[in-house]
Parts: structure tokens; sequence; C-alpha cells
């Protein structure tokens, strides 16, 4: 295992494991959020309060007994949201069943109702010495519901997205692993073929086909430069230059022409400046090839269209083929599917693919923002 995936790893374990933690909000958190609110709630009242007829009365918001006020409720409330998030963010994140909340929702209920009864008490309003005890229950009631459902909603929705967190590093896991063992088979591959004795027998064939025939001399060099693209390139993490992949690309199509009798229809456009820029390797080669094993190519008024620009950062690859009525497609997919799985990692949102496909045409679209 390489150093950078198993930093990789260990960073996406580190985060599973902080999004296991049932208290999932701290205190201190909780208190800065709710003095937030205690704080926009005092001004809206400070506000009202002005606006009224006696708005002469803003002072009695600053009176000892209003500060008092205001400073129990905020720690009463930092208190109640701390152990109401997270105990039911603890539940949600376990999955228990509905039954499980029923108890702590009239605890919690229950405790706020009792809070509030106290405040009452011991800050009595005078909008509120009037109010019958119906009145009173009732709205101490709904203060109750209201609160609780807050907390909840909180959790819940935090529970959501912590899931999806932790399936997005579960599958990123598992696509590093699958990339770490795909690269260390291929090595082991590249380690049983001897490069040299490889191009060296190809050079000798190249040599000796030479004066027989051209054109098999030429098919023989254009493989020996496939093969040693594939070597150099196929076992690599990182980004090859772009114009080394174009001419890669050129190889393929040189190939199928030697395979065809140059009875194919190609038009391969490049513009834009390609020196310097860089890019993931044999993902456009894997969309041609796709291309060459599903199209039809031998109509000249339908030929395979491939087009490539480069804008500064930006790369557009756009590529067209008519359908082979008589191709079964036995593909799996795996490929392209692997493709997008590296164009994922590597660019993340700063990458689109579009596929459009009818009845005798399919094309695709490659658009990289950020090469």
């Amino acid at each position: 295992m390489t150093k950078d995936l198993a930093n990789s790893l260990f960073l996406r374990n580190k985060q599973l494991y902080d999004l296991k933690q049932r208290k999932r909000y701290s205190f201190k958190r909780v208190a800065a959020v709710t003095a937030i609110f205690c704080l926009v709630m005092f001004l809206l009242q400070l506000l009202f309060t002005y606006l009224l007829p006696d708005g002469g009365k803003v002072r009695s918001l600053f009176t000892l007994r209003s500060l008092l006020s205001h400073s129990i409720a905020f720690l009463f409330l930092s208190t109640f949201y701390y152990y109401v998030v997270n105990t039911y963010y603890s539940l949600a994140a376990d999955r228990k069943p509905f039954k499980k909340y029923v108890p702590l929702t009239l605890l919690i209920m229950g405790v706020y109702s009792a809070y509030y009864v106290t405040v009452l008490h011991i800050f009595p309003e005078k909008s509120s010495q009037d109010l019958s005890p119906v009145v009173v229950g009732v709205s101490t009631f709904l203060g109750a519901c209201f609160m609780t459902a807050i907390g909840f909603l909180i959790a819940y929705l935090t529970s959501l997205r912590d899931e999806q967190k932790k399936n997005k590093i579960l599958e990123n896991q598992k696509l590093e692993l699958e990339i770490q063992n795909s690269q260390a088979n291929f090595n082991f591959l590249k380690a049983q073929i001897n490069p040299h004795f490889l191009h060296n027998t190809l050079n000798f064939f190249y040599a000796k086909a030479l004066p027989l025939s051209p054109e098999l001399s030429e098919g023989i060099l254009c493989l020996s430069d496939i093969m040693r693209y594939a070597l150099n390139e196929g076992g690599k993490d990182e980004k090859a230059l772009l114009k080394d992949e174009i001419e890669h690309l050129e190889n393929v199509i040189r190939i199928n022409q030697f395979r065809f009798s140059s009875n194919l229809h190609v038009e391969l456009k490049v513009s834009g400046v390609t020196a310097g820029a860089k890019i993931v390797p044999f993902v456009l080669i894997t969309l041609v090839e796709n291309a060459f094993k599903h199209g039809d190519m031998k109509d000249p008024a339908k030929p395979l269209t491939i087009r490539i620009t480069v804008d500064g950062r930006r790369l557009y690859f756009f590529c067209w083929n008519k359908k082979n009525p008589g191709f079964k497609d036995h593909s799996t997919g795996i490929g392209l599917q692997n493709i997008l799985k590296r164009l994922d990692i590597m660019y993340g949102d700063a990458y689109s693919y579009k596929v459009d496909e009818d009845a005798n045409f399919y094309s695709t679209e490659l658009i990289i923002n950020s090469l």
C-alpha cells in the first residue's frame, strides 16, 4: 500500500470515527448557537418595545430582573438542547424504533414544561397574570411541543447528512482499495514482462518486415509505441501529458485502420494549445476504443468524429459514431465505470460527462474545467 493511499485511508477512518461519536454537538457549539438565538430574540423584543406607544419602557429590558431572566433562559436552553439534540441523534444514528422515542419525548416535554411554569412564577409578566390555568397549560404544552420538535428536527437532519457522508467515505475507501488492487495486479503483470525485451523484439520484427512490407512494418512500429505508452502510463496514479494521450489516440486509430485495410472513416480534430496540459491517462482512449468497438465507420457520410479542444485549462472532448447494427453487445460497462470513478477522484465537480444515444447514433461529451 502506498504512503498516499495509507494517509487517505487514515483520514477517512478518522472521519468515520468522528461521525460515530454519539455526542455529535459539543456543549460549546450548542451554547454559541443558543447565545446567537437569544441575542436575536432580545433585539427583536427591544425593537417591538420601542415601536409600542409606551416605547419609553425600553429601559425596563435592562433591569437586573430582566437580565437575570434572560441569563437563566440562556443557560437552560443551552443545557436543554445539548441533551435533546445529542440524545435524539444517538437514537437516529442507531436506527432505533419509534417506540424508543416516546418516553424520551415525554421526559423532554416534561422538563421544558416544568421550566416554563417555574419561570412564570419567578418572573411573572403582567400580561400573563390574568390568564386562566387552562390557557397557561395549553401555552405550556404548545411551547414544549415546539421546542422539542426543533431539537428532534436538528438531530434527525444531522443524522441523515452524516449517513450520506459515511456512505460516501465508505464508497471512496472501497474504490481506492480497488484501484490499489488493480495497480498491484498491473505491476505484477508488468514485472513479468521485460519492456526492453519486448521493445527489442518488436524492433527486430520491424527491421525484418521493412523490406518486405512497409505497411506491416509501420503496423509493428505503431504497436510498439502503444505497448510502450501502456507500460509507462498504465501503472501511474498521476496525470499524463495530454499531447502523449493524443499521440497514443492517433496510434489506436492507425492500428484500427490497419485491421480494416484503411476502410474506416475517422475524423480527428485537435485545436488549442495542448503543450504542458495533463490529463488522467487512458480516459480519452477508452472512449474512442468504445466507439471503434460498437460503431460502424464504413460510411464516408457518417464518419467517426472526434473533437478535442483545449482552452486554457478547459478541455472539451466530443466523440460521435454511427452504431453497428450487427454488433451484439456483451460488454459489462466496467471500463466506462472505472473511467468515471477515476474522473470523480481526480476532478470532483470540475468535470461533466454526457452521453447522447438513439437507435442509430451514439455520442459522448466530456468537459474538464481544470486540467
